[in-house]
């Protein structure tokens, strides 16, 4: 049974407590999809509002998952992704002007995710006088909830830097607010995470479905660890930490790697045994909020391509983000052993307008003629000779012929099950952890502490599911190979488009040094400073004592 969240009663008071604490619109609530009203303060204190109040807690996950926000804070700006086209938010791939304080996306993460967190807090203080509910279900949520606080409390170090660190329930509005430190934030989040354990289910998936489990809790600890690790909170022992939770999650709960990569995301198939925790979206309108936006932003413009015409199995081509030279030329190299390239990127387009038309980039030949389902495009990844183009009866994209409108689109999220082709609100759960990663960040924890050919193996485990069939002993790499440029692209190769990049090269402390040598567009602007992101203006202007008080970050 999945874990229904958008049938919750929003705790209003709760809600409305902490939305006048960030300064948020009154149009938002914790949950989009339910609009309640008449509810009083108390109602979060019976059975059904602590339920409820869970539900809420969960749903503010999707404010990242899937989001524009989200995305754009994690895909533009890195060495694996460019701006395409069309859209809006470029500066955060270029980090120009725009990015300062007034940018909608810094007020909207940080407001946002502040509501979830208050409605954590209240959940959490309130949770002793809640009748109705046996103790051992009350402390599961509990623990559920404090995951989705730590999980939140990361995002926002990880972007911001110390942030007011709030783990009791605003209950009046305020205008008193301070920036904790480094440590104090990595403090606080492990401290919930580690607390949460003993109370989560002990398996691999909960039977219903969606809930956090101890497995997403120890492979959050393992991330937080690594992260850690090289912060200014770092300790000696962060990476046998970040290792040892990593194994637990390996060893302890059944997990197992897909045999093919292409069906990790194959849609339909997001509950899967390689799946550790996924962020629930829906198909049905009234209880998906935003939805999972996703699958727009990383497609080509496909649809005015000669044969081709927008449709729901393709997507709707947002043309967000075009993969880097690096990502392209680099990170997905080896391609007759690797099958990765071909099962991340779409390469081929069936007809579904037929017809004679003239070809419009490849000039091999001057028209094509395509029946309905006969390929109509076709990107090879390479650059296909004129003449042995010539011969397709289709147009052949070459890299040579990429621009920001044209370029591979990433398969990973496609959402062919929408209702229509302009249908935004997509309806795939999000996968937010899965195993292969476990398996990478084992491998970097193994590889910091110089454990070598430990961590040689653990890589080898994902590179070997990454193989074509018989070629897995030929992906494999030796003890010699591994270094962390090997590292850097093989969470490129496995994990892209999976909202991570930027915090994987912020935690390597090379963001500037690899935008600046990948990311053409973003060279010229991106400074030092930008490994953090600017605190919003809003909430600068309603600290009593302003930046004096809470300091904007450097450079903004």
């Amino acid at each position: 049974m999945k874990m229904k969240l958008g049938s919750s009663k929003v705790l209003k008071t709760s809600a409305l407590v902490a939305a006048l604490f960030v300064g948020q619109s009154c149009g938002i609530s914790v949950l989009d999809e339910d609009v309640v009203s008449d509810i009083g303060n108390n109602y979060l204190n019976t059975a059904a509002g602590f339920n409820d109040g869970v539900n809420a807690v969960y749903s503010g996950l999707r404010e990242w998952y899937g989001t524009e926000r989200g995305n754009n804070f994690t895909i533009f700006g890195t060495d694996t992704y460019q701006n395409g086209a069309d859209g809006s938010h470029k500066f955060i791939n270029t980090y120009d002007g725009g990015l300062d304080a007034r940018s909608s996306h810094v007020r909207e993460v940080w407001d946002l995710f502040y509501v979830t967190i208050n409605a954590a807090n209240a959940v959490i203080d309130r949770a002793p006088n809640v009748t109705g509910i046996s103790e051992n279900i009350k402390k599961q949520r509990i623990a559920e909830v404090k995951f989705v606080r730590a999980h939140q409390y990361f995002i926002l170090t990880q972007l911001f830097g110390g942030v007011d660190l709030r783990l009791t329930e605003t209950v009046a509005p305020t205008k008193v607010a301070t920036r904790a430190t480094i440590p104090q934030m990595y403090t606080a989040i492990i401290k919930d995470l580690q607390e949460a354990l003993p109370d989560l289910e002990n398996k691999a998936r909960s039977g219903d479905y969606g809930r956090v489990t101890r497995a997403a809790a120890e492979h959050l600890l393992a991330r937080v660890f690594l992260t850690k690790a090289t912060s200014e909170a770092k300790a000696a022992d962060d990476f046998a930490k970040a290792a040892t939770y990593a194994q637990n999650v390996i060893n302890n709960y059944g997990f197992r790697l897909l045999p093919d990569y292409a069906s990790v995301h194959q849609q339909g198939n997001e509950k899967n045994d390689e799946v550790i925790f996924a962020v629930q979206y829906t198909g049905n309108p009234l209880t998906n909020g935003g939805g999972n936006n996703s699958h727009v932003f990383f497609l080509m413009e496909y649809d005015n391509m000669p044969g081709m015409q927008r449709d729901t199995e393709n997507g709707r081509p947002f043309k967000r983000y075009m993969p880097t030279k690096y990502t392209l030329n680099e990170a997905f190299v080896n391609r007759s052993v690797d099958s990765r390239y071909y099962k991340t990127f779409k390469d081929v387009y069936y007809s579904n307008k037929p017809g004679k038309y003239n070809t419009n980039y490849d000039k091999s030949k001057a028209t094509i003629t395509v029946a309905l389902g006969d390929t109509a495009l076709f990107d090879p990844g390479y650059e296909m000779p004129a003449a042995e183009r010539a011969k397709r009866p289709y147009q052949v994209l070459t890299p040579s012929m990429y621009d920001e409108r044209r370029f591979p689109a990433l398969r990973k999220h496609i959402d062919g099950a929408r209702a229509d082709r302009t249908q935004f609100e997509g309806t795939r759960d999000y996968i937010a952890f899965r195993l292969a990663e476990t398996y990478l960040i084992l491998a970097e924890a193994l590889f910091k502490q110089g454990k070598i050919a430990e961590a040689t193996e653990a890589i080898n485990v994902v590179r070997r599911r990454a193989a074509w069939p018989g070629k897995q002993a030929e992906i494999e790499i030796k003890p010699s190979e591994l270094d962390m440029d090997f590292l850097m692209a093989e969470r490129a190769r496995e994990l892209l488009g999976e909202q991570m990049r930027w915090f994987d090269l912020k935690r390597w402390g090379n963001l500037v040094e690899r935008v600046k040598k990948y990311n053409p567009q973003a060279q010229p602007n991106i400074k030092d400073f930008h490994v953090l992101r600017p605190l919003p203006q809003n909430q600068l202007d309603r600290v009593e004592g302003g930046q004096t008080a809470f300091p904007q970050n450097q450079g903004y």
